[in-house]
């Protein structure tokens, strides 16, 4: 037990377990930490998108956990690892990777290793399978470190001058046209009732079923905004309401898109 003054200069006795910091547990029981390291959103110099104290953060690693190894590797080559890619240990997490293999993964922090996760584009485990790695590595104590990257959601919406005061996303929609024009309803609905904008993403060879859907379901009135390559040459970011939308006759391709709709 510990002994200590507090401000008013009275005694305060403290045990040793309550004055630790996280770091302290975490080196107290022999393991390293997680760091949830952003990529981008496509195909830019990393320069213009990934913060320099992240980029001269990525040598300190030799442990990655990534959604896509080959993805992975060409990221670190471009960030200035090339030609040191052998020596580095990849660990794949998608969706096709079971319960168990994720478990074994709490392995990979003995003996003080630190570990990287980085996900296919963007922030770590937001949409994305990362997400069951921070479960794990919070029910077992190791100290989850974010870092400062693009969001292709949070961008979507700075840009779409929909309400960024109370807004929700909602995922992937149904990949059945039926239950997505149902989804749509509700969350048109929703979004009314509650003043808040709802967002939304597509795979993107469904982008144009999508849209389609939206126009054919939405009431005339509502606002959507369709942001597409966010970050890249090509950024396409309009809002318009959905009878604005069915004049101009958009056509966004499979292009990484983000919809967000305001009722």
């Amino acid at each position: 037990m510990t002994t200590r003054k507090n401000e008013t200069g009275k005694r305060q006795d403290m045990t040793e377990e309550s004055v630790m910091t996280e770091s302290t547990i975490c080196r107290k029981d022999g393991r390293g930490s997680l760091y949830l390291i952003p990529s981008p959103l496509g195909d830019n110099a990393l320069q213009e998108v990934i913060p320099a104290s992240v980029l001269q953060m990525l040598p300190h690693f030799s442990t990655f956990v990534v959604e896509e190894t080959r993805t992975a590797r060409r990221y670190l080559s471009k960030a200035g690892l090339k030609g040191k890619i052998q020596d580095l240990r990849f660990f794949e997490l998608n969706e096709h990777t079971g319960h168990e293999q994720i478990e074994s993964y709490l392995e990979l922090f003995n003996e003080g290793n630190d570990v990287a996760l980085i996900s296919e584009a963007g922030l770590p485990a937001v949409a994305d399978p990362g997400a069951q790695l921070v479960a794990l590595a919070h029910r077992h104590g190791i100290k989850v470190i974010p870092s400062v990257g693009p969001s292709s959601l949070m961008l979507a919406l700075m840009a779409s001058g929909l309400n960024g005061q109370s807004f929700a996303f909602c995922g992937y929609l149904p990949a059945k046209s039926d239950e997505r024009r149902s989804r749509l309803k509700a969350i048109e609905k929703l979004s009314a009732a509650a003043d808040q904008s709802q967002i939304f993403i597509e795979t993107p060879y469904r982008n144009e079923q999508m849209l389609s859907d939206i126009l054919s379901v939405c009431r005339s009135e509502t606002r959507l905004c369709i942001a597409a390559d966010i970050t890249l040459p090509d950024e396409f970011i309009r809002t318009r309401t959905i009878s604005e939308w069915k004049k101009e006759k958009t056509a966004i391709g499979k292009r990484p898109c983000v919809f967000i709709i305001h009722g």
